[in-house]
């Protein structure tokens, strides 16, 4: 068999572009990305100005300060997009949080915790912090239902045990 000079450069030419591709595919997937510092609440999330502290709204466990009172109503009308925005911003909402999501029990200390799209969200155990996970939007719900006695609690957060 008999290699040729057009049959050798066809040749180099195609492991010389095999070999770029892989190289190109091992550098691109080779940084995982960084999340952001987290930081707190400096600006409006709505209009992107400076806040002022005398105008919030207490959303999703979350307060939420704005820049004037119009803002409010923009936030409650899509928190999602407002909340996602922030955490890809770096921003910490103030956590105003009084009782687990998942069990309704009266938060003691608070060392379990999930950062989820923007909002800080505290639980009683890790337990409740997995269930939270396979259903975020449900339980975020829930959170600004307020809870008016133990039977709706019972209601709200169901009546298995998870300790």
């Amino acid at each position: 068999m008999r290699i040729t000079m057009r049959n050798f450069s066809l040749l180099l030419l195609a492991v010389g572009l095999s070999a770029s591709s892989f190289a190109t595919d091992t550098i691109m997937t080779a940084k995982p990305a960084v999340p952001p510092t987290l930081h707190k609440q400096t600006i409006c999330p709505v209009m992107g100005k400076a806040i002022d502290s005398t105008v919030y709204t207490d959303i999703q466990g979350q307060r939420v300060y704005f820049c004037c009172a119009g803002c409010e109503k923009k936030l409650k009308a899509d928190p999602d997009k407002y909340f996602k925005q922030a955490a890809a911003e770096g921003v910490l909402f103030q956590n105003i949080q009084k009782t687990c999501p998942i069990s309704g029990e009266t938060l003691e200390d608070r060392t379990v915790f999930s950062d989820y799209e923007g909002r800080r969200v505290y639980f009683c155990c890790g337990k409740c912090k997995d269930k939270f996970a396979a259903n975020p939007q449900e339980y975020l719900k829930k959170m600004d239902i307020p809870v008016k006695d133990e039977k709706a609690a019972t209601e709200m957060h169901g009546e298995e045990g998870h300790h």
